[in-house]
């Protein structure tokens, strides 16, 4: 049975979801509905997809492995690449394995995404959208403060200078991996087996940088690492640093966007690679998406972000476990 906390969630969620609608419609965007059964997932090395056998009882169709989406992103790009104009979505998706204080495997996804923008543009939208929650938040826990949210502007960090500025570690002075991880042990950080640039970059970052983010009013830390670039273009005029974005409050990771990659080259070369580290990490490989990748060829400059909302809930209402804000969270079965 739920209990108030998580009563009082669901009037939360409701106001939450109203006042995102609100903003988005009054700018311009289109909502949208994409399937949650797809033929390929996202190509993440670290995230696992539910996998979910199609077994045809007509005619029509045959046997296959399909998937619950872990982003509606490639399906909105799909939209976007024929001329959908602004468009968000408010869906469910899946994440394989993923319980913990912060953490269920089924939770709901903001995404959104603007044609003929940056990533600076998709950060106003969002923070304006944020902001207009933070005032239409209902009632929450003794010392909620759904004003956070209204703290504009929000602050605009780059990803080496919140390094810098928690560790002392230049990272643009260490650029591979046994150098960073050098830099990274004489500032405390345990890094374990890890020799790569990227994974010593994960230890260095969770344990020194994370936490301290985003305390006075949220903080959008920007230009992430080429090598951590994902699904984002390159800064113009800087090849050393993508175009991508992620929202972090209280030390919680929020949410992730990008100034979009329009090459279908470079985009199925990346996939490519994160297929090969998914089969070096022993998770499945999924396949290429060549709908995708022809969308991806045709889409306008565009920026787009993925916010969980879950996690604004729980900060908007003053709660400390994901499982307060859901009416039947994955622990009562998992």
């Amino acid at each position: 049975m739920p209990n108030l906390s998580q009563w009082r969630a669901a009037r939360g969620r409701q106001s939450l979801y109203s006042a995102l609608r609100r903003f988005f419609a009054a700018h311009g965007y289109l909502e949208v509905e994409t399937p949650l059964l797809i033929p390929t997932p996202g190509m993440e090395p670290h995230i696992n997809a539910f996998e979910a056998g199609f077994i045809p009882e007509t005619d029509v169709g045959s046997a296959r492995t399909l998937y619950l989406h872990t982003s509606p992103e490639y399906a909105m790009k799909r939209l976007l690449a024929d001329g959908a104009g602004p468009l968000f979505q408010l869906c469910k998706v899946f994440r394989n394995g993923e319980v913990s204080p912060t953490h269920n495997p089924e939770f709901t996804m903001l995404e959104f995404y603007r044609p003929q923008a940056d990533y600076h543009a998709i950060m106003d939208d969002l923070e304006g959208a944020l902001a207009e929650a933070g005032r239409s938040a209902t009632e929450g826990e003794p010392g909620a403060d759904p004003a956070f949210f209204t703290r504009t502007p929000y602050e605009r960090l780059t990803v080496r200078d919140a390094v810098l500025r928690a560790t002392g570690v230049d990272i643009r002075l260490h650029s591979d991996g046994p150098s960073l991880k050098r830099a990274a042990e004489a500032a405390g950080v345990r890094t374990g087996d890890a020799q790569s640039f990227d994974d010593v970059f994960f230890h260095l970052f969770l344990q020194k940088v994370e936490t301290g983010l985003g305390h006075e009013r949220p903080t959008f830390l920007i230009e992430y690492p080429a090598s951590m670039a994902a699904l984002s273009r390159l800064k113009p005029g800087d090849s050393t640093v993508a175009e991508r974005v992620e929202l972090y409050a209280k030390g919680l990771e929020l949410a992730n966007g990008f100034s979009e990659l329009t090459d279908p080259v470079e985009q199925r070369t990346r996939l490519m690679e994160e297929q090969e580290l998914r089969r070096q990490l022993g998770r499945s490989v999924y396949p290429l998406d060549e709908r995708f990748l022809d969308a991806v060829g045709r889409m306008p400059p565009s920026a787009g972000i993925a916010v969980g909302l879950d996690r604004i809930l729980m900060l908007l209402l003053g709660v400390q476990r994901i499982s307060d804000v859901l009416l039947f969270p994955a622990h009562e079965f998992v």
